[in-house]
Formats: structure tokens, C-alpha cells, sequence
């Protein structure tokens, strides 16, 4: 939200209309928010349902960008998931996420798309990264152990684009988002991110009329959470008016304990039982704040609060929204 202090939002480089932008991973949370926030532009969005492009194939990617030939491409499809999926699945989490940004990077440089946005995440900083974190702490210590995998495909991927860049001059950039959450999400009861599991076990505790709810780690760590469709807004935002080779930051600048969070998804849900918190589960990193201040400076802002962010994915949840798989 751009308000009187705020500063002048940076020019448009990269102008929407007539544009061709293929959104990559759609149906995912982040890829649908984009799709629904491109639709107010004027550009048209491409998009490519899994069972016809299988993005970890090079030479169907390759094949499908020859044919669409979008102007611009935003990547975000990547195989994701909470501790519990990253922990237990190393290698498909690293395999698969460096061949999708390998195979759509590269082929998107090969056909000459005008603009590339790559969607990286927050777990590319060390765990023990300096808070908040800002973009030069990239690879300047370990990584969390319980997300190493997904991390270093991340990586690789930020680190194509700017290669890309160096050599051939291709207008490639990349975001580092903090966690999300939002409609659209899984809701898998052990493989999906914390918040939406932790809504799904508290709405299923408030229909069974469960006393108590059991939450992972012991609360404390600090995390940072942005509605997803504050994160579409911003790489819309970034895919026009952004062109540098440093990942950039987005984040809200707000940090709240796991605890806390909990106790707010609770009263949102209207479950009034009590919070047990797990400390047998892996709590992940301590802290994990992202320094948003370029991206501020280029005149975004993020608009949702915690609690309407929390109140519209509740709703869409009800709603039968996000995908509700079983553990099997």
C-alpha cells in the first residue's frame, strides 16, 4: 500500500500490455495467485496443465516455449513442502526443483523470452544468518539442515539467472520470498507447510471437539508471513519496474513467534481448546526475518494484515479451496 511517507514507486521497464507472461505452476499457491493478479493487466497469461508439460523434461519445455513463445515467464512451480516432506524426501526435493529451474531458465534464454522472474525461497540464507536477513547474506554460511535440499536447488536457480545475465545479457531476475501463506495452499496433515497444517489439524480439533491441538517444535522461532497474494502483487510489481542481478527481498517486516501465530489461526478458526506444543519435532531455524528495504525502496508495500490474510484463507478453506490430500 503506497501512502503519503512512502516513496515514488520506480518507472516501468517492462510494459504489460500486449505481453504474453507464462505463469509456470499455476495450479500451486503462489501460481495461482499470480494468475489472479495478471488478470487485472493487460497482458495474457499463458499457462500449461502438469499432464501436458512435465517441466522436469527438457525437451518438453523446450518444445513448449518454441511453440507459445511468451515475452515473459514467472517460475513459480517447484516441489514443495514443510520439514517433515524435506527431511524424508532429500533427493526428489533437490532433483526435481534443479531440473524444473534448469529446464524452463535455460530454454527460456535459448527462445530469447524478453523477461524471466524466478521465484526463490527464504531458506537459501544460512540458519544463522544475521536478522534480518539481507540479500548479500546469500551463501555466506550452512544452511538449515531440514530444508538443505530445496535450498540449494533455490540457489542454483538465482545463481543461473545472474549467470545468464553475465553472459548472454538475458533480463533475468529473482525474488526471495518469506513464508506464505494463503488460499490455494496443500493441507496435507504432514507434508505441507506450517500454516496450513496447523489450520487443518485446529479446524478438524473444532469439529471433533478435540481439547487439544498439537503444534510442532516448541513455538519460540520467529517467523515472518506474507499473504500470498501480497507476494503476486510484489512480482508483478518487480517484473515491471525491476532489472538487477542481486535476488530481492519480500517480505512484510513483521515477525511473530510460532506460538503466537498458532493462538491467532485459532481465534480466527474459533477453536478454544489448548495448544500442546511438540518439542520432539524439529523447531527449524531460531529466526528468520527477511530486510525488505530495496524493495521498499522501489515503492511496494505489502496490503494484507496477519489477521485478514488468516480470516480469507480460513474462508477458502471452508470453501474447499487448496488441495485437502490424506497422509496416504
Amino acid at each position: 500500500m503506497i501512502t503519503a511517507d512512502s516513496p515514488r514507486r520506480a518507472p516501468i521497464l517492462f510494459p504489460f500490455a500486449g505481453a504474453r507472461i507464462w505463469v509456470a505452476g499455476h495450479r500451486g499457491m503462489v501460481g495461482a495467485a499470480l494468475v489472479r493478479r495478471l488478470a487485472t493487466e493487460d497482458c495474457t497469461v499463458l499457462t500449461a496443465e502438469r499432464r501436458h508439460l512435465d517441466l522436469t523434461r527438457q525437451a518438453e519445455v523446450e518444445q513448449w516455449l518454441e511453440h507459445e513463445r511468451p515475452d515473459a515467464v514467472i517460475l513459480a512451480a517447484a516441489r514443495v513442502g514443510g520439514i517433515h516432506a524435506n527431511d524424508s524426501r532429500p533427493a526428489d526435493f533437490l532433483s526435481d526443483n534443479l531440473a524444473i529451474a534448469r529446464n524452463v531458465i535455460d530454454a527460456s534464454a535459448s527462445q530469447c523470452v524478453r523477461k524471466l522472474l524466478f521465484l526463490g525461497s527464504s531458506c537459501v540464507y544460512p540458519r544463522a544468518a544475521r536478522q534480518p536477513m539481507t540479500e548479500d547474506g546469500l551463501m555466506t554460511g550452512p544452511l538449515e539442515p531440514t530444508s538443505q535440499w530445496y535450498a540449494v536447488a533455490k540457489i542454483a536457480g538465482l545463481m543461473l539467472c545472474q549467470a545468464h545475465r553475465r553472459q548472454h545479457g538475458h533480463n533475468f531476475i529473482s525474488v526471495t520470498p518469506t513464508n506464505l501463506y494463503g488460499p490455494g495452499d496443500s493441507y496435507h496433515p504432514t507434508d505441507s507447510h506450517a500454516p496450513a497444517a496447523l489450520l487443518r489439524r485446529l479446524h478438524e480439533a473444532k469439529v471433533s471437539g478435540a481439547e487439544t491441538v498439537t503444534v510442532w517444535g516448541t513455538g519460540r522461532p520467529l517467523r515472518e508471513f506474507l499473504f500470498v497474494d501480497d507476494l503476486a502483487d510484489a512480482c508483478v510489481f518487480l517484473l515491471q519496474r525491476y532489472a538487477g542481478e542481486r535476488t530481492i527481498n519480500v517480505g512484510t517486516g513483521v515477525e511473530v513467534s510460532i506460538g503466537a501465530f498458532a493462538r491467532a489461526l485459532a481465534e480466527v478458526i474459533g477453536y478454544d481448546g489448548r495448544l500442546v506444543f511438540d518439542t520432539t519435532r524439529p523447531d527449524g531455524s531460531p529466526r528468520k526475518l527477511l530486510d525488505s528495504t530495496r524493495l521498499r525502496a522501489l515503492g511496494w508495500r505489502p496490503r494484507v494484515s496477519l489477521r485478514e490474510g488468516l480470516e480469507r484463507t480460513y474462508a477458502d478453506f471452508l470453501a474447499g479451496g487448496g488441495r485437502h490430500r490424506d497422509a496416504s
